[in-house]
């Protein structure tokens, strides 16, 4: 007999051809009953163009979304939050990448994308399932991080894949599950994907975090000490209670002195989780153990940079180059060197959802938006110095 666990992958992996389906589609009050998608709007913050924040424009009139495939659900999006891709997003950045990869025979065509819908994180509830969902259903109460490739959940409603969706933590209301999706995934693709590190391997390592406070870095610590891990993370002084609160073992403050020098007191370590970029892949070099599996991992690379401004093939080879050369350059030290990039999974967000009603993951909300004020979160988020997660809630309930 399959187990629980085994059944929920089952179901998610059913239904992945791309044959269209056909549902009947939710009206302007919201029954399930009207089938012309013509008829059917919802407001949503959109951009024609990209920008600063003059381009977020509130669209009372958005088309509905439509289930095109039968793995899919439509989400009433009770909230939402603001993520450093966002802001990415709207500047432009990635953009050759994503548009491949939105519809690669429209990605020649100048402005075609448009309008493009923000927002990558979401809670809320199921309203409609393609034919092939078994493991959700209309009522449902769930959360998710839909990729940059996909509308996204500035807006009333939004589709999904059910394999990026997952049972939302009871424990947890709508606005604060919907900071954790995104950075919780990501950081799991850098600590699981590319690390190696799980419950059971990750006792007694020594990780170091550089960037800790923001909302990625906040979510590592968390799923770190969960899973038994000794966590050193690097902040300014402003962030120590946080990262203290959080379960940090050893905060390093590196305003108050060379992080080099202040790292040169401590024992080496065995992972390295990089959210800032700059010369901090040096630091590997230097203060990981060298000929023990020791990894180093950062998010920011020069990936869809190189592609907006060569082109998708160039700035894949050229990437190619610089990781592989990066590569060969740790690990003739004994150390392996690695990119981490987001990816959704809702069998990930199954575990953490298991994690954060066992009270040992919390999300950390630092301001909360409504709906009507999306440009002053991404102003929020731009004036740096995050300390934890910028949401918006889209239904004006207690939560």
């Amino acid at each position: 007999m399959l187990s629980v666990a085994c059944s929920r992958c089952l179901w998610r992996t059913v239904g992945l051809h791309k044959r269209p389906v056909l549902i009947a589609k939710p009206g302007k009050d919201r029954g399930l009953h009207v089938s012309s998608v013509r008829n059917t709007i919802m407001p949503a913050w959109v951009i024609d163009k990209y920008g600063t924040n003059d381009v977020l424009r509130f669209n009372e009139n958005t088309l509905f979304p439509v289930i095109h495939y039968p793995n899919e659900v439509i989400i009433q999006v009770h909230a939402a939050s603001v993520n450093p891709i966002d802001v990415h997003m709207r500047n432009g950045y990635g953009a050759a990448s994503l548009n491949m990869t939105r519809d690669p025979l429209k990605m020649k065509i100048p402005g075609s994308e448009f309008p493009i819908i923000l927002g990558r994180d979401v809670s809320g509830v199921v309203m409609e399932c393609g034919l092939s969902v078994k493991y959700f259903k209309p009522g449902d109460k769930v959360w998710a991080a839909v990729p940059p490739w996909k509308q996204g959940t500035f807006a009333e409603f939004v589709v999904a894949s059910a394999n990026e969706v997952s049972l939302m933590p009871k424990s947890l209301s709508h606005t604060e599950a919907a900071s954790l999706p995104y950075v919780a995934l990501t950081a799991w693709a850098g600590l699981v994907n590319s690390c190696g590190l799980k419950k059971e391997t990750c006792p007694g390592k020594r990780v170091l975090i550089i960037g800790a406070s923001g909302g990625v870095g906040t979510a590592a610590i968390q799923l770190l000490k969960a899973w038994g891990a000794h966590v050193t993370v690097v902040c300014s002084g402003g962030a120590q209670t946080l990262m203290n609160d959080l379960g940090a073992d050893d905060v390093i403050d590196y305003t108050t002195a060379s992080l080099k020098d202040q790292l040169k007191t401590r024992d080496l370590f065995d992972v390295m989780f990089d959210n800032v970029g700059g010369t901090s892949e040096e630091l590997a070099l230097q203060y990981l153990k060298p000929w023990s599996g020791a990894s180093y991992c950062t998010l920011v690379t020069p990936f869809l940079y190189n592609t907006d401004r060569m082109g998708i093939a160039d700035g894949m080879m050229r990437s190619g180059f610089t990781l592989g050369s990066k590569v060969i350059k740790h690990l003739c030290k004994g150390i392996h060197y690695r990119w981490g990039f987001f990816t959704n999974s809702g069998p990930a967000l199954d575990e953490i959802g298991e994690i954060v009603d066992a009270g040992k993951m919390r999300p950390v909300v630092e301001k909360v938006f409504p709906f009507s004020d999306v440009p002053q979160a991404f102003d929020k988020l731009e004036a740096g110095n995050a300390r934890g997660k910028t949401v918006i809630q889209v239904i004006d309930l207690k939560q």
